[in-house]
């Protein structure tokens, strides 16, 4: 009887017990156990990020609860809703973070929202999915942040300055030489050395292009003694060689009516071209002869070791020491260009008569976007092939805010020439005002050397929110892109200095004025350049009053006057 007592007092007990943890709440977190850093929220690479501190307190999280926590960020219009993060009690079997009872615990949740411009104005909330056991339990959400930083939003590709194309191809001095050779210990010119085809040849190129008008030329005469005979007799030698030569010259330039400088000098001993025909030859022993080279300096003592190697020193004396008793001449041949006058005459007047590069030149010294336009227009028809021509038309249109356009000349560009710096550039701003960072970090990757690229590179960090970097990148640029990577990164001194130096400041430019006035507390700095950016800008009233850089203003009787409000 006794036993059946006790079973009945035991289920008693346990039904107790089980009732009173079934029926066992969770009462509402209290607000001040949440913390959201950082506050407010920032824009920063296109994404708002957000860490959130929970604190259970003891005695709070029952030993049979399961807890699902979400940061939602809501805005007129939609809400974003974050990574949820489950918390359960002792008792719980899961996956979720365990909170003990009795002393309670802590917890971190992370969330990333993609931005939209409607998240300036919003709530960030904590929401909660609870249970304790089977049974559903209802907790208050709580709002943990107001509204978003949002400066960084106005980075724009837009107005960055694309890249001309610049580079005019030069054409590069073609240069002619011709050798006089001399018999060993001799500097009498010889007819022989005179009637050769090399030197014929040499000598009608030079004449042609003295009496061009569309070349210049200039000469040098470099007059040489081999090592071998002791530097005193190969000084006073190679000196004769030169003068020698220069009078020859000088007579056959007068003959051929050609004016033309004529710069002379010589060698005593041409060591240097000693080393460049052995290294070049087939001799037996050439590494060791260029041993000696390197080994001594003293010229007597480098002719002495190598007349020591008795095996090639008659090899020497027959193939290279002859080549060595010359003198060479030279002859720089370089094109005449036109002068600017010239080229812009030309360009409007006759367009056919200039080339790609002078068309290029014509348009780079145009004074108005509409002169510069034509001209590229008439390059792009006289010369269809040439991507350069299209890249500078689609400047312009960029420039003029004609994205599209642009890009439509960019990629022409490109299909021609996609090695071209320029073009790559400017496909990659195109890309950047889509909010394409992918493809714009692949056409930079090809425009290195274009001006400008460093910008591009610090927009493209800017945009990622990497400001250090962006920062490095613009460098001393003065534009409004480099100053508010000056302001995201707090060097505030830096972005006034950069804004006060835009060439042509903008209502934008204005803005960030205030912001930075805002950041450092000078009231009135924020209040006159709003009211400059406004007098540009009507929209950016509406903008300043709801911008969290001016929260501390929002109440301030100079700061609505400034925006009328």
């Amino acid at each position: 009887m006794e036993k059946k007592i006790y079973l009945v007092l035991a289920l008693a007990v346990m039904s107790v017990v089980g009732f009173t943890s079934c029926s066992a709440s969770l009462p509402p977190l209290p607000a001040d156990a949440v913390s959201a850093v950082p506050q407010p929220l920032e824009l920063v690479g296109g994404q708002v990020p957000v860490t959130i501190n929970v604190t259970f307190p003891a005695k709070w999280f029952v030993n049979v609860a399961t807890l699902e926590m979400t940061p939602v960020l809501r805005y007129e219009g939609g809400e974003a809703v974050g990574t949820p993060y489950t918390f359960q009690g002792e008792k719980v079997k899961g996956n979720g973070q365990v909170i003990p009872q009795s002393t309670g615990g802590s917890g971190v949740l992370e969330a990333s929202f993609p931005y939209v411009a409607a998240m300036r104005t919003s709530t960030l909330w904590l929401t909660f999915k609870a249970k304790v056991g089977s049974k559903e339990v209802k907790l208050p959400e709580l709002p943990i942040g107001n509204g978003v930083l949002s400066s960084a939003a106005l980075l724009t590709a837009v107005t960055e300055t694309p890249s001309f194309t610049t580079q005019i191809q030069a054409d590069a001095p073609v240069v002619h030489n011709a050798d006089l050779l001399f018999l060993i210990q001799r500097a009498e010119l010889r007819a022989s050395e005179l009637k050769k085809a090399e030197l014929a040849d040499w000598s009608k190129k030079v004449k042609d292009a003295g009496l061009s008008k569309e070349q210049t030329v200039d000469v040098e005469i470099s007059a040489y003694a081999s090592p071998d005979g002791g530097f005193k007799l190969n000084d006073k030698l190679a000196a004769q060689r030169e003068v020698n030569t220069n009078k020859y010259l000088a007579a056959e330039l007068k003959k051929n009516k050609v004016t033309a400088p004529i710069t002379a000098k010589y060698t005593a001993q041409d060591w240097d071209g000693f080393k460049e025909l052995v290294q070049k030859s087939n001799l037996q022993d050439k590494d060791l002869i260029l041993r000696v080279l390197s080994m001594y300096s003293d010229t007597e003592q480098r002719e002495r070791e190598i007349k020591n190697i008795s095996a090639v020193y008659s090899t020497l004396a027959d193939e290279i020491l002859p080549q060595l008793r010359r003198s060479r001449l030279s002859a720089t041949v370089r094109k005449v260009g036109k002068t600017d006058a010239q080229i812009t005459s030309l360009a409007s007047s006759n367009p056919q008569a200039l080339t790609a590069d002078e068309l290029l030149t014509a348009g780079r010294l145009a004074a108005t976007p509409g002169e510069k336009a034509t001209i590229y227009k008439k390059t792009i028809e006289l010369f269809p092939n040439d991507a350069r021509a299209y890249n500078n038309a689609g400047v312009l249109e960029y420039q003029k805010g004609n994205i599209s356009g642009a890009a439509d000349f960019f990629k022409k560009a490109n299909s021609i020439n996609g090695a071209l710096p320029e073009a790559n550039l400017n496909l990659a701003y195109v890309a950047l005002t889509k909010g394409d960072r992918a493809s714009a970090g692949q056409y930079l990757a090809k425009a290195s050397g274009a001006q400008g690229v460093n910008n591009a590179q610090g927009l493209v960090a800017a945009l990622d929110g990497n400001y250090a970097q962006a920062k490095q990148s613009y460098g001393n640029t003065a534009s409004n892109n480099a100053a508010l990577t000056q302001i995201l990164s707090k060097d505030y001194a830096k972005a006034s200095a950069t804004l006060n130096a835009v060439a042509t400041p903008d209502a934008t430019t204005d803005y960030l004025k205030a912001i930075v006035g805002a950041r450092t507390n000078n009231a009135s700095q924020v209040t006159s350049n709003l009211k400059n950016a406004i007098s540009k800008d009507s929209s950016l009233a509406n903008k300043a009053l709801n911008d969290l850089e001016f929260a501390q203003y929002v109440k301030d009787g100079a700061f609505l006057q400034a925006i009328g409000k």
